[in-house]
C-alpha cells in the first residue's frame, strides 16, 4: 500500500525550512503550536471578511521573542489586503492584539510569482468552482497559470461530490514532472477545503519547483 507522507514536513532540514521560529519548554510547546494556527486563521479570515474575495495569502511566518510576536504575510496581490496601505495593516495588528493579548508585529512581503504558489492557486480555483465554472476547465486553467511562472511541473487533485454528482470522486491532472519520491527535489504543496452547495471539496496542489 502507498504510504502518504506530507511533502513539506517530508523535506524538512533539506529544501523546505520551518514557517515557525520560536522556542518552548515541551510543557508549553503544544499551547505554542496552537496560538500559531490561531493567529494564521484569524488573519486569513480577517483579510477573507474585509475582502469578499480570495485573500491571496501564500502563507505566513511567525517568529515569537519573549515580549514580542513577529508576523510575516507573504503576499501574492498586495493592493487586495493594503488599499489603504499602512491604515488596514495597523487595523490588523490591533485586532490580532486584541484577540491574543499578546504585542505584535504585521510586515507584508510580495511575492514575484503569485501563481507558483499552491496556496493562491487552490483560492483561485475555490473560487471559479463557487461560481460553478466546470472542474476541468479550473484545473487546466490553474495549470496554465502556473506553468508561466516557470516551474517544472504541477498536480491538481479535487476529491468529494465534484460536479454535484451523487457519487463522491477524485479527479487529478498533471503536467510535468512531480517526483514526490526524490527529497533534494522542492516541492510546494497545499490542500484547501471548500463549501459548495453540493457539499465540501478538498483540493490538493503539489508544485514542483526545482531540484537541488
Amino acid at each position: 500500500m502507498g504510504q502518504k507522507i506530507n511533502p513539506l514536513g517530508f523535506r524538512l532540514g533539506t529544501t523546505q525550512s520551518h514557517h515557525s521560529f520560536w522556542f518552548a519548554k515541551p510543557k508549553y510547546f503544544s499551547m505554542g503550536l496552537q496560538e500559531d494556527e490561531k493567529i494564521r486563521n484569524f488573519i486569513k479570515n480577517y483579510v477573507k471578511k474585509k475582502k469578499k474575495i480570495f485573500s491571496s495569502i501564500a502563507y505566513m511566518g511567525i517568529q515569537k521573542r519573549i515580549d514580542l510576536i513577529q508576523v510575516i504575510i507573504y503576499i501574492g496581490f498586495p493592493n487586495l489586503l493594503i488599499e489603504g496601505r499602512t491604515r488596514e495593516v495597523e487595523e490588523l495588528q490591533m485586532n490580532v492584539q486584541k484577540e491574543f493579548h499578546r504585542k505584535l508585529n504585521i510586515t507584508i512581503t510580495r511575492i514575484e510569482k503569485p501563481y507558483g504558489q499552491p496556496n493562491i492557486l487552490a483560492e483561485y480555483i475555490a473560487l471559479q468552482l463557487k461560481n460553478r465554472v466546470s472542474f476541468r476547465k479550473a484545473m487546466k486553467k490553474a495549470i496554465e497559470l502556473t506553468e508561466q511562472t516557470g516551474t517544472k511541473g504541477i498536480q491538481v487533485q479535487i476529491a468529494g461530490r465534484v460536479d454535484g454528482k451523487e457519487i463522491a470522486r477524485v479527479e487529478w491532472i498533471r503536467e510535468g514532472r512531480v517526483p514526490l519520491q526524490t527529497i533534494h527535489a522542492k516541492i510546494d504543496h497545499c490542500s484547501h477545503t471548500i463549501k459548495t452547495i453540493y457539499g465540501v471539496l478538498g483540493i490538493k496542489i503539489w508544485i514542483f519547483v526545482n531540484q537541488e
